[in-house]
């Protein structure tokens, strides 16, 4: 938990005002997403503290609720495409809950993967210390995929890096085979491409594009032959810890903004 917190100054936002602001920060309107973004749920009150999460699950609303939040800012929110228009079950819950203590959720999901500064491919390209150079798709202005450059070094040490940047091991498939004498045929790595989340398919695009390396969060039976086949390393890094940075860094400009409170909470998810 990481909060950033201003209340001497006992300041408050609206709602309309805060997503305003976030909106044209984000250049959300460039981006044709799965769910809607800026505020998905009014709780029709000013905002004095904000709790940030990457995903808008019960636990991060109920540690919403011990923090007294007035809002919590996620990159995961709800009424996703081809998901049922009815508030009922599990969403129904989530929702009750946030309209019976009052709080806001304002959620941007491409948006936030995109932004060249608090973006998810940003923060996490700095934690490792890449260097980022073009966009994934040479087509986009606001690209969600991106390749970086970082100094020449094989699997093992960006696996050291990925492991200490997110408290977690990555899962490594080489782009070869390995020898029938166990010989290493590793290559050095210098050429990345980065794409947080579940963006595995994109290593199709990562190796076109040239790099000798993609990471992203998930993995799928089709991933390994992909990375052996197209001759490119894979790190799976997982979905979540890959998109902590960006809603943190979010949170963080926020609070700077508008001197407000904003606490960013880490719901454990191995995934």
């Amino acid at each position: 938990m990481t909060t950033y917190d201003n209340t001497e100054q006992d300041s408050s936002v609206t709602t309309q005002a805060l997503t305003i602001f976030c909106d044209d920060y984000l250049q959300a309107s460039a981006f044709k997403d799965y769910s809607p973004n800026g505020l998905q749920v009014d709780a029709g009150k000013p905002i004095k503290r904000i709790v940030t999460g990457v995903t808008a699950c019960e636990a991060l609303i109920d540690a919403a609720i011990q923090d007294n939040a007035d809002a919590i800012i996620v990159h995961h929110g709800y009424f996703w495409r081809g998901e049922s228009d009815t508030i009922t079950g599990m969403k129904g819950r989530r929702i009750r809950k946030l309209m019976q203590h009052g709080i806001s959720l304002i959620a941007y999901h491409l948006p936030l993967d995109a932004h060249p500064v608090v973006g998810n491919n940003a923060k996490l390209a700095e934690a490792l210390g890449l260097t980022i150079i073009e966009p994934l798709y040479p087509h986009e202005s606001h690209p969600v995929g991106n390749i970086a450059t970082c100094t020449p070094q094989r699997a093992p040490e960006l696996i050291d890096t990925i492991t200490h940047a997110l408290n977690r091991v990555p899962l490594h498939i080489a782009s070869h085979y390995a020898l029938d004498d166990g010989r290493s045929t590793d290559k050095l790595i210098e050429r990345v491409g980065i794409c947080t989340g579940g963006a595995q398919d994109m290593i199709e695009q990562a190796a076109l594009m040239g790099c000798d390396a993609y990471i992203s969060g998930e993995i799928s039976e089709r991933t390994t032959h992909s990375a052996r086949e197209l001759g490119i390393d894979y790190f799976a890094c997982g979905h979540h810890a890959t998109e902590r940075g960006g809603i943190a860094a979010l949170g963080t400009l926020i609070a700077k903004q508008f001197d407000l409170s904003v606490t960013f909470i880490d719901i454990d998810n191995p995934a």
